[in-house]
């Protein structure tokens, strides 16, 4: 009879802890996704990965904001496609039940005012196997880089070309501000 109810516990065990390894395995798996789906600016996919909203916060900046999924989906992506990104997984872990990785970013818009790959840690949050919430910390922001070329750009353009109005779309995170911006950087490298 104990020998039954040994077996039993360590069964049981074993259940729990498999069963344990699948959620871990689960949460990166919709990670890796996550950002498979960024690198390819695949909306479908992504549409898939969150929940109905989504909250990406910079606290260092004091920074929230929060999308529906069709305004994270309709606006964001495709403004950040714009860019043709390049999302690469440094390192990845679960750890009290969120995803952490560390990424680097690169674009035409980073590449541009940085001059150099955004890396970030962020931290993925996770409600029923979808993607809720995205915290990113800076490791690499190079402000007073960003700011120079930035001012430098706006001078330029304003004086160069003023109809394309790059004040108002600088910070426009749609499709056609993001389409603007990357106009005027064309205009602005291509000005030799």
């Amino acid at each position: 009879m104990n020998k039954i109810v040994v077996f039993l516990f360590l069964l049981a065990i074993g259940f729990i802890s498999c069963k344990n390894s699948e959620k871990t395995i689960d949460k990166i798996e919709i990670a890796e996704k996550y950002f498979v789906a960024l690198n390819e600016s695949n909306s479908s996919e992504m549409k898939d990965l969150l929940t109905d909203s989504l909250i990406t916060t910079i606290p260092k900046y004091e920074y929230e904001a929060r999308y529906s999924k069709n305004d994270y989906l309709g606006k964001w992506l495709k403004w950040d496609s714009v860019f043709e990104p390049t999302y690469k997984v440094v390192e990845m872990k679960l750890e009290n039940g969120t995803v952490k990785a560390k990424v680097s970013k690169t674009d035409k818009r980073i590449l541009f005012f940085m001059k150099k790959p955004f890396l970030t840690n962020q931290i993925l949050t996770l409600q029923n196997n979808k993607v809720i919430s995205v915290e990113e910390e800076a490791l690499n922001f190079d402000e007073a880089t960003w700011e120079k070329n930035r001012t430098g750009l706006l001078n330029w353009v304003e004086e160069n070309y003023p109809k394309l109005d790059l004040k108002r779309y600088i910070y426009d995170q749609t499709e056609f501000g993001g389409k603007q911006l990357l106009k005027a950087i064309e205009l602005y490298e291509n000005k030799k």
